[in-house]
């Protein structure tokens, strides 16, 4: 692929939301042609799987229905858009990708680790980050803003924030441990600091590689 792949990870309310909006939005004012996207969604289809994601309708959902799901709304947005994109040369940011996967079902779930790794690289044809930033917050600390923000846009709680406060902390130690098992890909950044001296972080990773791989859009 031309172009390059960045993705952001994180617990519930770290602030992945945030950093890959404004990541998007540095990298286009320098002059590099930017895809904006999120999982699960990010075309039609996807966005439609989401709703049943993350509905509180659906509680009881099975492990192997809920990472089914997810990879088959990947696969939709690989096809659709992150592959087109990747070949025109762009840069794509995405809040969420794979790592979700593996943190949430693998680690969190149960789910064989094996499986889904195939299965995921099946969904993807291949595909995978070329960086990803994990936003590391106590899971404490990323609820409370998880509700402030519900609160502010008069949204409720989605199906995954509604989960007790040891799944999330597993969530947080699951990117942990994928943080040690990619450390060439994977940059854990602390987020329990103001946004800007994140960001800054964030942009002096990603341009130290652009400026690596002689990237120039």
């Amino acid at each position: 692929m031309k172009g390059i792949f960045i993705t952001f990870e994180g617990i519930e309310g770290c602030g992945k939301t945030t950093q890959a909006h404004l990541l998007a939005g540095y990298l286009e004012e320098q002059g590099y042609k930017v895809l904006k996207t999120r999982e699960p969604g990010g075309t039609e289809i996807s966005e439609a799987v989401r709703e049943i994601l993350l509905s509180n309708d659906f509680v009881k959902m099975h492990p192997h229905t809920e990472v089914l799901l997810y990879l088959a709304s990947r696969a939709q947005h690989i096809s659709d858009k992150i592959k087109p994109a990747l070949e025109k040369g762009m840069i794509v940011i995405s809040d969420r990708f794979s790592d979700s996967t593996f943190v949430y079902q693998c680690y969190v779930r149960g789910i064989d680790y094996q499986i889904v790794e195939e299965m995921n690289s099946f969904a993807t044809e291949g595909i995978s980050p070329d960086i990803t930033f994990v936003l590391d917050l106590e899971p404490e600390e990323g609820l409370r803003r998880a509700v402030s923000r519900n609160q502010k846009h008069s949204r409720k709680e989605d199906r995954m924030e509604k989960e007790s406060l040891e799944f999330h902390q597993k969530v947080r130690e699951g990117y942990l441990k994928m943080a040690e098992r990619y450390p060439d890909r994977i940059h854990v950044i602390s987020s329990n600091r103001d946004k800007t001296e994140v960001q800054e972080e964030i942009k002096g990773i990603v341009g130290r590689i652009l400026s690596q791989r002689g990237f120039s859009g």
